[in-house]
């Protein structure tokens, strides 16, 4: 059975699926519609997503304002820590951080709902990541929030890596919260 943990930010998940393995390999299902929704997953995805990227790497952190998308994250090459923060107005939890390691080995999932910021640091020599969506990618309503804004004090695994990370031109010229008007 899969299990659904919560984590310190409400609506964020760790998905935990059962893996069934035997000396051919292995079989895990990583979405089915009506378990997902009993955990509170209930919104209809539409776009499918693939990365691969090497080590080093740091994607995000990314997120729409007027299209927000939930993500079901997991990593099906290498490993990753992939991070979750809060940027919905009004929330209690507003500009907390929840990171967990996902990575082929553990075949762990993230949920991260509509209205938070997402990005993941690549810890291993390459990993690829898949994600399901709840809205199509929207350029115009694109935000990309500084990985390292000193008012999150994200704890990324940087001692895992070598130098600093690597970011898109578009990553290397994000904003924070306070300059985004998300603090």
């Amino acid at each position: 059975m899969t299990d659904f943990l919560p984590t310190d930010l409400p609506g964020v998940l760790r998905i935990k699926p059962r893996v069934f393995g035997d000396a051919r390999g292995f079989f895990v299902e990583t979405w089915q519609r009506e378990r997902y929704a009993e955990a509170g997953i209930d919104l209809a995805f539409v776009q499918d997503n693939h990365s691969r990227s090497k080590h080093g790497t740091l994607r995000g952190l990314h997120l729409n304002r007027e299209k927000p998308q939930g993500k079901l994250v997991r990593c099906v090459e290498g490993e990753i820590f992939d991070v979750a923060v809060d940027v919905r107005k009004g929330s209690p939890q507003h500009g907390k951080w929840f990171g967990a390691y996902l990575s082929a080995d553990n075949f762990e999932q993230l949920w991260v709902p509509p209205g938070f910021a997402h990005g993941f640091l690549v810890v291993s020599e390459l990993a690829q990541v898949e994600y399901k969506v709840t809205d199509v990618y929207w350029p115009q309503g694109d935000l990309n929030l500084r990985w390292d804004d000193p008012d999150l004090a994200i704890a990324w695994p940087l001692d895992r890596i070598e130098g600093a990370p690597l970011l898109s031109a578009q990553d290397a010229q994000a904003k924070s919260m306070r300059e985004l008007g998300l603090a």
